[in-house]
């Protein structure tokens, strides 16, 4: 919680300061400084600003990160300026082109960030065994957070998506909704599951069961509409899957759960492996403890750069998106199939994945 009080109090006075900053900025545009009545000409300036507040009304996250995103393209392109009037001599013109460079970067950088969040990729691994389990293929999605950039339909679709590659399963690692997940999107994500051929596998994230009681429906309710459409839920629970692999679905770290000794020592170590874990924070101990490969999302592949790197950073996350190696155990984290709250990814992209293993 500390963690997330700092992100909040980064962002709120960031965001106010960007606020500020930009209303400046704003006023350095000639036919808003050229206002005579100085009153009148910083209002000007204020309205285009107060313009991207409205976005408070879709969204008050998403607001801040485009506030911010300007901010920072209005202080490079200041710079930039600067540096070309030294290195030229020229003097500032009446013009303030580097205003105009800094919106239309920000426009360009929104757009992609918001391509980024609503189109979901395909990431591929590939990986050599000695144990004897055969061909095993993975596939693996988190963070779907219903409702953000997936609805219940598009969710839908995505799985049909990911039903044509043949997977001999489908790992759900945690916070398929959050607090703002409809009922109705949840219960038509749910029945997409259903209508699967490959077969379903969920693990609990942090957001699961919701933290302030605003949705209408609890984790509960929730295991319900997974188990009626015929996803298996694993909450600290083992499955040996055709006597050749284990997946392991850890309960999240945000609750009391087994430790990884608990879970681990009691397998047959010539069996594959494949610990789920949502928040990447065990890779070393799993390692050790004998587990061929761990799966994670929650990181959102840092989302929005470079807030979303802070808990890598100060070591509360093992890993932030992509493959991570500790001894022979293979540790995937997953950017995630949608993101958190703000439909933004600046830092990352959507994906889904999709892991080949190769035993003998």
């Amino acid at each position: 919680m500390g963690m997330w009080f700092l992100f909040l109090a980064f962002m709120f006075i960031g965001g106010t300061a960007a606020i500020i900053y930009l209303v400046t900025r704003f006023h350095r545009f000639s036919f808003i400084k050229g206002i005579r009545n100085r009153f009148w000409s910083w209002l000007a300036a204020a309205i285009p600003v107060l313009l991207v507040l409205s976005i408070i009304f879709y969204d008050m996250y998403s607001m801040i990160v485009v506030a911010l995103h300007m901010a920072l393209f209005f202080i490079l392109s200041d710079i930039a300026s600067a540096i070309y009037r030294k290195k030229t001599g020229k003097e500032r013109g009446k013009r303030y082109w580097a205003g105009v460079v800094a919106l239309c970067l920000t426009a360009v950088a929104m757009a992609w960030a918001f391509f980024n969040a609503y189109h979901v990729s395909r990431t591929y691994y590939e990986f050599n065994t000695v144990k004897k389990c055969g061909n095993i293929r993975v596939a693996l999605i988190a963070d779907s957070h219903l409702g953000v950039t997936l609805d219940g339909k598009r969710f839908g679709e995505q799985m049909e998506r990911i039903d044509g590659e043949g997977a001999d399963l489908l790992i759900i690692d945690g916070d398929f909704v959050d607090d703002s997940s409809s009922n109705d999107d949840t219960y038509i994500a749910c029945q997409a599951l259903g209508k699967m051929k490959t077969p379903v596998y969920f693990i609990y994230g942090n957001h699961d069961r919701g933290y302030y009681n605003k949705r209408d429906f609890d984790g509960d309710m929730l295991r319900k509409c997974l188990e009626d459409n015929g996803v298996k839920v694993l909450q600290d629970e083992t499955e040996l899957i055709e006597d050749r692999f284990y997946i392991v679905g850890r309960e999240d770290k945000s609750r009391g759960r087994l430790s990884v000794a608990d879970m681990l020592d009691p397998l047959d170590k010539s069996k594959y492996i494949i610990s789920c874990d949502h928040q990447p924070s065990d890779f070393e101990e799993e390692s050790r403890l004998g587990a061929d490969m761990v799966l994670s999302g929650h990181t959102h592949g840092g989302h929005v750069w470079p807030s979303g790197y802070f808990p890598y950073w100060f070591g509360i996350n093992d890993g932030i998106w992509g493959l991570y190696k500790h001894g022979d155990t293979n540790c995937i984290v997953t950017s995630g199939i949608s993101g958190w709250a703000i439909p933004f990814k600046t830092g990352t992209h959507s994906e889904y994945v999709i892991i080949d293993i190769h035993g003998e």
